[in-house]
């Protein structure tokens, strides 16, 4: 999707179908934007390092992913005229601060993960 001046215009609310804050957050909230944002706060990776650092990723979604988050502004790729090709990806100052925020929200789901599978089973029995 392309942006247009009247977009820059208008404050963002989320809130709104036709706010592109929507797809924004839709790239950094996707299951692997938050896992690629969360890896490469660790350090950063080439593009088959990060596979496999994000298990289960597939090729297509991963550079599908990295894009996005490249075009936003989250990630720097950095081509290296070697042979073979080589390829680096880092968090720019706008993906540290995103991979902070959605890192934070992981752990706490990971801390809080054997309370709601309780949960689930408890609410799964009474069905």
């Amino acid at each position: 999707m392309k942006v247009s001046v009247e977009q820059l215009q208008h404050p963002p609310d989320v809130n709104d179908r036709m706010c592109p804050s929507r797809g924004v957050l839709e790239h950094v909230t996707s299951r692997w934007g938050v896992l690629v944002l969360i890896a490469l706060a660790e350090r950063e990776y080439r593009f088959s390092e990060l596979r496999r650092r994000v298990a289960g990723v597939s090729e297509k979604m991963l550079a599908q992913t990295l894009q996005n988050l490249e075009r936003d502004g989250f990630v720097h790729r950095e081509a290296h005229p070697v042979i073979p090709p080589r390829v680096d990806y880092r968090l720019t100052p706008l993906g540290v601060e995103a991979a902070e925020l959605v890192g934070g929200l992981a752990h706490w789901v990971e801390r809080h993960t054997p309370t709601v599978l309780a949960t689930r089973l408890v609410y799964d029995a009474a069905r």
